[in-house]
């Protein structure tokens, strides 16, 4: 890769430390991808202090962890925090948030058409949370993998979802929320999977499992996964919302032109390699500190990533799914382009790069 064309008209902190990082990797030559111990999918990581809180859907019910590090979480007692007494069906999903001093855990249930998100709230990480709440989400569609966070002052939620009642393809929808559990106002689209490469395995088509992160100039981003995470073309990708832009107008975002971490080759954005230890990863959690936007990283350092994969060389099945660290950093200068959509048809910044 030519570093300097990649990177050029980056401040030159950025510049220097993306290089450090990227030759501290290739001095060191290809690093395993650091598997934990634990056989489950869609992680959802915060550190609060020097505490890492996780959560996970386990079945039934809901449970936390809460270790010293990202590697120890797997080994840490997971705690059920919330059980499935109503019968309210499938639990996918869970993801924590932190918002004025309270934990809420935000998760999708249902039986197929029926999910609808939910959330639970506690002043404490790992017990004491509410009953569940159905959040009113606009609309009132099947809806998975939500999340909260705040930008320039702003509680949003973010979510994949279907447009209708059947399942022709999951969308990336947003709203605005007056508390952390109350949407107000429309739902607007701001993601579809309309791209070639995020169109490689469908029946659906999907984006899903998106997080919120703020780049170095405060650009909102939502990486998300995209292709069946049925199957090992699952990736990574990015919308970058223009600077000044309107989060709920779709075409203030613009798209990565590929997945920016995956195993395929064919489906990887320009100038981005595939991964060398890992099948499909995806649904990711940017460990932020107290899970805030806010908090997300500057220019240079590399920062703690957990997502879910599936060792390269085992059969790819949703039952082979790890969690596994790896970590991310901001890459300067990155073009997204499009056509044929109202807006200029390209948008240069911040993209992410992300490690095994």
């Amino acid at each position: 890769m030519n570093l300097v064309r990649r990177l050029s008209g980056v401040a030159v902190l950025a510049l220097t430390g993306v290089l450090v990082a990227v030759t501290t990797l290739l001095a060191a030559g290809p690093a395993r991808a650091d598997r934990t111990g634990l056989r489950a999918a869609d992680p959802s990581v915060i550190r609060v202090g020097e505490t890492y809180v996780a959560v996970q859907s386990t079945g039934g019910g809901i449970a936390v962890r809460q270790a010293p590090s990202t590697a120890a979480l797997a080994s840490a007692p997971a705690r059920q925090v919330w059980s499935d007494t109503r019968g309210l069906g499938e639990v996918w999903a869970a993801e924590i948030v932190r918002d004025g001093g309270r934990y809420h855990i935000y998760f999708s249930a249902g039986v197929g058409a029926a999910h609808r998100m939910y959330v639970i709230s506690s002043a404490a990480p790992d017990s004491g949370y509410t009953a569940e709440t159905k959040l009113a989400l606009p609309d009132d569609k099947w809806a998975i993998d939500g999340t909260l966070f705040t930008f320039e002052g702003q509680r949003w939620f973010v979510w994949s979802g279907w447009a209708g009642e059947t399942n022709v393809e999951q969308n990336l929808y947003i709203t605005r929320m007056s508390s952390p559990t109350t949407p107000t106002g429309a739902r607007y689209v701001i993601s579809q999977p309309r791209e070639s490469w995020e169109r490689v395995v469908g029946d659906p088509f999907i984006n899903e499992g998106p997080e919120a992160v703020k780049d170095p100039n405060g650009q909102l981003h939502i990486t998300y996964s995209a292709n069946g995470s049925w199957s090992d073309r699952y990736c990574l990708a990015d919308l970058r919302l223009r600077s000044g832009g309107n989060p709920t107008y779709v075409w203030d975002w613009y798209k990565s032109n590929g997945c920016l971490f995956g195993s395929d080759r064919a489906t990887m954005m320009p100038g981005w390699d595939p991964t060398l230890h890992v099948d499909g990863p995806g649904h990711h959690s940017m460990v932020l500190l107290d899970g805030d936007i806010a908090t997300s990283p500057p220019a240079g350092p590399a920062f703690p990533l957990m997502f879910h994969g599936v060792p390269k060389g085992t059969p790819y099945a949703w039952e082979n799914r790890y969690w596994y660290t790896g970590t991310f950093c901001w890459w300067g200068d990155t073009t997204y382009s499009r056509a044929n959509v109202p807006g200029p048809d390209t948008d240069t910044g911040w993209s992410l790069k992300f490690f095994e």
